[in-house]
């Protein structure tokens, strides 16, 4: 059997998978398994930071190899304990949790703001308010933080105690504040899933003054959006505001598992001994990938990520069959006249490999795509885009 074969028969059937199947690749090109190349504008959903196989993310994590792959939390290790130290320095935030993917990385958040109210408040303020369009994560409680009832229908019934507010509706999350024992407004500053859809500035200042108000924290989901993705470290660093709890995962890992919740001065002491963890959370391997990760995002990096931006939005927003183009630094989304199906099989049919968020192209390139092959996939993009 070859490997379509093989896997229609054998691995669960939860993806729509393209006809593609990839076998190398190095930085923003990937090879399938006949040699074709592609231009990677996808990386593998916001993950590959650096690209395929980075030089300095291999030393990194092969040395660490060499010398601990795996150790229980009952001890500790060396990257796990630097790559906190840097997420914290960085971030202004105080300690971090390390989990491996983004659903974890926002349980822990999830458990980190009911612990704080019920220690605080009492054991019923237990309601998050989450944003409708979002997406937090496919368990049965990100699930349920996930404002998209298309996510929901075949899961019930799902974790109770959250409540969704249109991104934008101040008057109802006031509402819903006010009806509710809130402990915590959980959102994400672009929603990936939902269309690469970026909050007002003035909505999120809102979030921040009611919840200052009400005593209410507030928890970022930076799963997609962090870790240099938008044009800063984190998104909210854009919006001038620091969060209480702060959730990561896929580009701080550049390929390996790796999650994490960082905690602010309100929060940075709730968890205790017993209350949460994680066997494979903090794995010396993926943090030590991700400190070179974390240490190679600087200001340079971020100035490029921006300029890339700039240059994508312009050459595309005006172009024939493009409607709009949505989000923020190297994460974006092209509504087309096209069905954005057709425009991504375009792209991939002449080496370029993009993917979709609701009814829009979108574009996730490693952050240090050289600008000629950006310049040479936008190319395509705009042939497929136009009617």
């Amino acid at each position: 059997m070859n490997i379509f074969e093989k896997d229609s028969a054998f691995v669960a059937n939860t993806y729509a998978r393209f006809p593609v199947a990839l076998v190398s690749g190095k930085g923003s090109l990937v090879y399938d398994q006949n040699g074709k190349e592609y231009i990677d504008m996808s990386t593998g959903i916001a993950v590959n930071t650096f690209g395929i196989a980075d030089n300095e993310w291999i030393n990194a994590v092969t040395e660490q190899l060499t010398k601990i792959q795996h150790a229980s939390n009952l001890y500790y290790t060396e990257p796990c304990a630097q790559l906190a130290q840097i997420l914290c320095e960085r971030t202004g935030l105080k300690k971090v949790f390390f989990s491996n993917s983004g659903a974890e990385a926002n349980e822990c958040a999830i458990k980190t703001a009911r612990k704080y109210a019920a220690d605080k408040k009492g054991k019923d303020y237990t309601v998050i308010i989450t944003l409708k369009n979002s997406f937090h994560g496919r368990t049965i409680t990100t699930l349920s933080a996930t404002g998209q009832d298309v996510f929901h229908k075949d899961f019930l019934p799902l974790t109770g105690g959250f409540v969704y507010c249109e991104a934008g509706n101040t008057e109802q999350l006031e509402s819903l504040v006010k009806n509710n024992k809130v402990c915590a407004i959980m959102f994400e500053l672009v929603q990936g899933e939902g269309g690469v859809l970026s909050l007002d500035k003035d909505f999120v200042n809102a979030i921040f003054e009611i919840a200052a108000k009400n005593d209410i924290l507030t928890i970022a989901d930076e799963v997609q959006t962090g870790n240099g993705r938008t044009g800063a470290l984190y998104s909210f660093m854009k919006y001038d505001v620091l969060p209480d709890i702060v959730s990561t995962a896929k580009g701080i890992g550049n390929g390996l598992p790796l999650g994490a919740t960082m905690m602010g001065e309100k929060v940075k002491d709730v968890l205790v001994p017993s209350s949460h963890g994680s066997t494979f959370g903090g794995n010396p391997v993926a943090c030590a990938g991700a400190v070179s990760v974390i240490n190679r995002i600087d200001d340079k990096l971020l100035k490029e990520v921006n300029e890339k931006a700039e240059f994508i939005i312009n050459s595309l927003k005006n172009a024939n069959g493009v409607k709009s183009v949505s989000g923020m630094g190297l994460m974006l989304g092209i509504e087309t006249e096209k069905d954005a199906s057709e425009v991504i099989n375009y792209c991939m049919d002449n080496g370029v490999l993009v993917i979709k968020a609701k009814n829009k192209v979108r574009l996730l390139p490693a952050l240090n795509i050289p600008f000629s092959l950006l310049e040479k996939a936008v190319e395509v993009i705009k042939k497929g885009c136009a009617l």
